[in-house]
């Protein structure tokens, strides 16, 4: 059932002045507030467990993530980096339904404050983003789908620059850069300036990362266009 404005405003309200309370070294346990959301969490993630297809989760998550704005929103205004699994666990939802945007500004307070992931996650927060978003990209881009928002990667690549995580797992976000910004670049159509130059660039750090990362054959045509492109402006 979806909030009322009076309920969202209260959850909004209350999230926002307990989280304000909490401290970086404390957990949001406790907050009455948090505890409402959390026992929500703890109940959708039953419903979630009972469903085996990946997309009918996903589409299931698409129809619960309303139910936790208001509380998000308050922690996101108030907030001063208390550990909080709700707001870790919505950050991934978002990823899961496609929200990037979204999950992008979850992931902001998240590295920012350093919030540690559940441990049925077995990743850092910071991994698990730039991992996670690289695979939506990557898949959509196998399948055909060049309309991966390549601004969306460049913002994770820059948000996680700093985050300690495998050079496989970073490797495949420069992989996924790399082929975004390579997209629809042809001999007739080079980009713009310095477009086809920062995608190599890009795929040369994937392959430096994880020799094995798939990029080889990307970079090759890359730098055959790169000279098409150079002997025409001779």
């Amino acid at each position: 059932m979806a909030l009322s404005l009076a309920q969202a405003h209260q959850r909004r309200a209350r999230a926002a002045m307990e989280s304000a309370k909490t401290t970086p070294q404390q957990s949001m346990a406790g907050a009455t507030a948090y505890e409402h959301q959390l026992n929500q969490l703890l109940q959708d993630r039953l419903r979630l467990k009972a469903i085996q297809s990946n997309e009918g989760k996903a589409a299931l998550k698409r129809q619960l993530l309303p139910q936790y704005i208001p509380y998000i929103e308050g922690v996101l205004e108030g907030g001063k980096g208390a550990q909080d699994e709700v707001v870790t666990t919505v950050m991934l939802w978002r990823i899961d339904v496609g929200d990037f945007t979204g999950a992008l500004d979850l992931a902001g307070y998240v590295l920012k404050h350093q919030l540690v992931m559940p441990d049925r996650f077995e990743r850092t927060a910071g991994c698990l983003v730039a991992e996670e978003i690289a695979t939506a990209a990557l898949k959509a881009q196998k399948a055909g789908d060049n309309s991966f928002d390549r601004d969306v990667l460049y913002r994770t690549l820059e948000m996680t620059e700093d985050q300690d995580m495998p050079d496989q797992a970073r490797a495949k976000l420069y992989l996924a850069a790399g082929r975004a910004t390579l997209v629809d670049l042809s001999t007739e159509t080079r980009g713009q300036a310095g477009q086809l130059e920062a995608g190599i660039d890009l795929l040369k750090r994937a392959i430096e990362l994880h020799d094995g990362c798939g990029g080889k054959k990307d970079l090759d045509n890359a730098e055959r266009l790169l000279k098409r492109h150079t002997a025409l402006t001779a």
